[in-house]
């Protein structure tokens, strides 16, 4: 899962030096809405990507849904950051003209042992201030959507759908207009903290750089704990143990024969296969959840610039077309006329998945999952630092409510 290509050598000693207030690692929806948000709060900053174009990643790569804030544990940041974030997100791209719309959503029960979990699921919303949620009889369900077979369901008004790169695009024009920049193909290679404040940065790719940051922000995503590695503090909080999860997509042909998102009740690791509708009116299922072996270990990073850059880690995102045969009997649980072939492979997304084992014992860490993991100073005690692991779903929902935290973190 590595990525092979050859890795220049890097001179630290001619790369171009400079300085920012702050800097930003990783131009996905969360980066970058940190990015806006330091930006409008007075802040100096650059956001470094590695890539080629913002958002290719775990932020591409996803089923595009706005969460209600229905599953997670009362008082976790998933909880409180979703919750929180469904309601910027939803005005933000309202004022902007982005396309965001709450098209409401299914969660279906199937058999009895699933319909007398479905109370749960509402106490645990309602719990998290998801007011809106309720439960239907079987035949409410169907008049709804009368494609759909289930034994009882419950209905999420407030699940919608949005246009994750249009997000993206306006995140980074807010940036940009508060006088931030973005630097494509310029990786973070290693960053050390300074005895007197702040951290000295060398950054790679086609124009290296050395920075002198006041403020760094490691927003890497699936790379967040492998940058982690190379960065050089002494930190007081204990880092997580980092696992993936690939989730494949499949499609059908056609629009799409719901006009709502169709969940199962929860599985463990994730949220079943569930179906999306796009905002063409086609939908996919998906994603399912395929454990990948490799983890990564928290390291004490080196003192002194490496020579050669990193090899971040770099997936396989092909869809393999045999997978299919496990979407058809989860589909047809609640979607039983879904015809033999009619699955296509879509694409695939990688969600980073904390080990919950590496973590201290929390009502947030269980062993079905792992909470948000945002360490600023308070938790590592390094000055100026900010480190983000785990941001799987409900990120990009959160995204707007991480980054006013974030803030908050660099400017008490």
């Amino acid at each position: 899962m590595l990525n092979d290509d050859a890795n220049p050598v890097l001179d630290a000693h001619t790369a171009q030096s400079d300085s920012i207030e702050t800097l930003v690692v990783g131009a996905g929806v969360v980066g970058l809405a940190c990015a806006r948000a330091l930006a409008e709060a007075g802040q100096e900053v650059l956001v470094v990507e590695k890539n080629s174009q913002f958002g290719e990643e775990t932020s591409a790569r996803n089923s595009e849904v706005v969460h209600a804030g229905i599953y997670y544990p009362k008082g976790s940041l998933k909880a409180r950051f979703c919750v929180a974030g469904r309601q910027m997100l939803y005005a933000y791209c309202a004022e902007r003209g982005i396309a965001c719309d709450a098209i409401g959503k299914l969660v279906v029960a199937c058999d009895e042992a699933e319909t007398a979990m479905l109370a749960g699921i509402q106490d645990k919303a309602r719990q998290n201030g998801v007011d809106d949620i309720r439960l239907l009889t079987k035949g409410e369900a169907q008049a709804l959507e009368p494609a759909l077979t289930c034994t009882a369901a419950l209905l999420s008004p407030s699940t919608g759908i949005v246009d994750s790169h249009g997000f993206m695009l306006a995140l980074l024009g807010d940036m940009e207009a508060c006088g931030g920049f973005l630097a494509l193909e310029a990786p973070l290679i290693w960053a050390k903290q300074r005895p007197e404040g702040g951290f000295d940065c060398l950054v790679g790719g086609p124009h290296p750089m050395r920075l002198h940051a006041k403020r760094l922000v490691n927003a890497a995503g699936l790379n967040a704990l492998p940058l982690s590695n190379h960065i050089a503090a002494k930190r007081a909080a204990l880092r997580p143990v980092a696992t993936f999860a690939k989730g494949n997509y499949f499609r059908i042909s056609g629009r799409s024969p719901f006009s709502r998102l169709i969940y199962p009740v929860p599985v463990k690791g994730g949220l079943g296969v569930h179906l999306t509708v796009d905002r063409q009116g086609a939908c996919r299922f998906g994603p399912d959840a395929q454990f990948l072996e490799l983890r990564v270990e928290p390291q004490q990073a080196s003192a002194e610039p490496p020579q050669d850059a990193p090899d971040w880690l770099n997936f396989d995102y092909t869809v393999d077309p045999r997978r299919a045969d496990s979407f058809y009997a989860a589909v047809r649980r609640y979607w039983p006329d879904l015809e033999d072939g009619a699955l296509e492979p879509d694409y695939s997304g990688m969600r980073p998945k904390l080990d919950p084992a590496s973590m201290p014992p929390s009502d947030y860490h269980t062993p079905s999952g792992a909470d948000f993991v945002i360490q600023g100073p308070d938790q590592h005690q390094v000055p100026g630092l900010v480190e983000l692991f785990g941001i799987e779903s409900p990120g990009l929902t959160s995204s707007l409510a991480i980054a006013q935290h974030v803030r908050d973190l660099l400017t008490a």
